[in-house]
């Protein structure tokens, strides 16, 4: 009888909300500290700042949790960044789960891709390099760069250029480590500058 009511008291719990659940309106009013750097509605106008609008909900809630882990451990894990792990230290579960919510319901912006670079821009991202093990990113980012959201593969379709490149670099560079398996940081390190500047741009143009 004990076993027989312990199982229920675990079936109401995770019925009636055990795991944390998105709210979008009160994400909107949660992320208001948030608009400086990615604006109101996550579309950011500075290019060193990542768009969040229509960004997966899972990506960033992994996200914020990273940073909030980095914060808490010194940089030793997670995600670390000066910014934003003061910005997520503070956040709980519900208040992730809520911005997160919010930011995946906007609709982003489109970006531009440099005219020069389309070509070859595709070439790489649909062929990526065989010969130097550098894998194509419609691998896991799709046609159009829309990732996937049960695989945890964000969302780089019109993404600022410079968010990406810097990103790449960080990934090369082991400055940032936390993409799924390590595989952002096994491709990244065997790109040249000159890759990493036509793809960023490339998939910026991607919508």
């Amino acid at each position: 009888m004990k076993n027989l009511g312990l199982l229920i008291s675990l079936f109401v719990g995770f019925s009636t909300g055990a795991f944390a659940q998105g709210d979008a309106e009160q994400g909107k009013n949660k992320s208001a500290i948030c608009a400086a750097c990615h604006g109101m509605d996550g579309n950011s106008a500075i290019a060193m700042n990542p768009k969040l609008a229509g960004q997966h909900t899972k990506y960033l809630v992994k996200q914020l949790n990273e940073f909030k882990l980095a914060a808490k451990s010194g940089g030793a894990e997670g995600r670390n960044n000066a910014v934003m792990n003061g910005m997520a230290v503070g956040l709980s579960e519900q208040d992730i789960e809520d911005i997160s919510a919010y930011f995946s319901s906007q609709e982003a912006s489109p970006g531009e891709a440099a005219e020069d670079i389309v070509e070859a821009g595709r070439k790489l991202y649909v062929g990526g390099d065989i010969e130097r093990g550098v894998t194509a990113c419609i691998a896991c980012h799709g046609p159009r760069g829309n990732g996937t959201s049960l695989s945890g593969f964000p969302d780089i379709s019109g993404q600022h250029a410079e968010y990406i490149s810097t990103q790449l670099k960080a990934f090369r560079s082991g400055d940032r480590a936390n993409s799924l398996n390590g595989m952002m940081g096994d491709i990244a390190k065997k790109m040249t500058d000159k890759e990493i500047e036509i793809i960023s741009s490339y998939v910026s143009g991607l919508h």
